[in-house]
């Protein structure tokens, strides 16, 4: 059955909401302005895969820029916590069942940029929810969106570290520890301990920094004994 609506809504998860309300399918998949199905014969591919003890699929996103399709990174075959808090599900590939809307919440309104990605952490990774990779291209994904705005990112921040003390509040500190071994930095020192010669010179750097440092805090220290 096919059924659309055309009206007011106050962001893009008021309408999105007003979606899973008049949805009668079981399972939901939502695209915003600007995306669309990768071709007219995905959603008969993508039925095949389909299973009840499946609560969430997801699938690889396309995304063009520049006017050049763009294959973004595939989401890996298995979740983690420390994988979603850099990145989330591609939500215009993704199949989530609506029993799980009404079972948990519906995406939070007050929200404007991580609504869907607070949705997707938090019924698999504390609700464990089964999900499933298809490893196929499932949509094109509009990439003109708030998410993809970098003026949007310090909003974002924030947002996320909302949802974090919301729903994982004894593993917040420990979320920002696993947000620096994450970081680009710590991906380079993994990178450079791969090579030996450029790894035994980075600990040599290292060593010294530390007799230098510990030879500073020792005059700091003798000097505020003679005081």
């Amino acid at each position: 059955m096919h059924y659309s609506i055309s009206e007011p809504d106050t962001g893009v998860y008021n309408a999105m909401n007003k979606g899973i309300k008049v949805a009668n399918g079981e399972f939901l998949l939502f695209l915003n302005s600007g995306d669309c199905l990768i071709d007219e014969t995905i959603l008969s591919k993508v039925v095949l895969d389909l299973k009840p003890e499946i609560s969430i699929y997801y699938g690889n996103l396309l995304y063009s820029e520049n006017n050049k399709p763009v294959l973004l990174n595939a989401p890996p075959k298995e979740l983690s916590f420390s994988y979603f808090l850099e990145f989330s599900l591609p939500h215009p590939s993704s199949f989530i069942k609506k029993e799980l809307f009404e079972k948990y919440f519906y995406y939070d309104e007050n929200l404007k940029i991580v609504s869907d990605w607070e949705f997707f952490i938090y019924c698999i990774c504390l609700k464990n929810q089964k999900h499933k990779h298809l490893d196929f291209i499932v949509s094109d994904f509009d990439n003109s969106g708030m998410s993809s705005n970098l003026n949007n990112y310090d909003k974002m921040k924030v947002e996320r570290e909302q949802v974090l003390q919301k729903h994982f509040p004894l593993f917040y500190n420990d979320s920002k520890l696993l947000n620096e071994i994450n970081s680009k930095r710590f991906r380079q020192i993994v990178q450079i301990k791969n090579n030996k010669m450029s790894w035994n010179f980075l600990k040599i750097v290292i060593n010294f920094l530390n007799i230098f440092q510990s030879k500073k805090q020792s005059e700091f220290s003798k000097y505020y004994t003679k005081i």
